[in-house]
């Protein structure tokens, strides 16, 4: 039974929904600071694409901006994120952005 009691503990400890490890959380403020800053400025009030701040992002829920961070926007300069980001990577930094932690 002693040998039980860690696993017992580790299961009843609740899930951080969507943590990442704070290095790779800190890789991906740096990655919206940088990459998505460039085209939405780096404000994100936008610029080449439109403004990203959390009252601009109201009308996309949560699953739709994953997809768009993932998938991107065909026929604008939104590309693709997925071959570079993780679906969990990419739900982060959509809460990061609707949270309004970004600069």
């Amino acid at each position: 039974m002693p040998r039980l009691a860690p696993l017992l503990a580790l299961l009843a400890a609740p899930a951080a929904a969507g943590a990442l490890p704070p290095d790779r959380a800190a890789e991906l403020e740096h990655l919206v600071r940088q990459d998505c800053g460039a085209c939405h400025g780096m404000t994100l009030a936008g610029g080449l694409g439109p403004d990203i701040r959390p009252a601009a992002l109201t009308a996309l829920d949560r699953t739709a901006l994953v997809s768009v961070i993932l998938d991107g926007r065909p026929g604008t300069a939104m590309p693709p994120w997925r071959p570079l980001l993780s679906e969990a990577e990419a739900a982060w930094i959509a809460e990061y952005l609707r949270r309004g932690d970004a600069p």
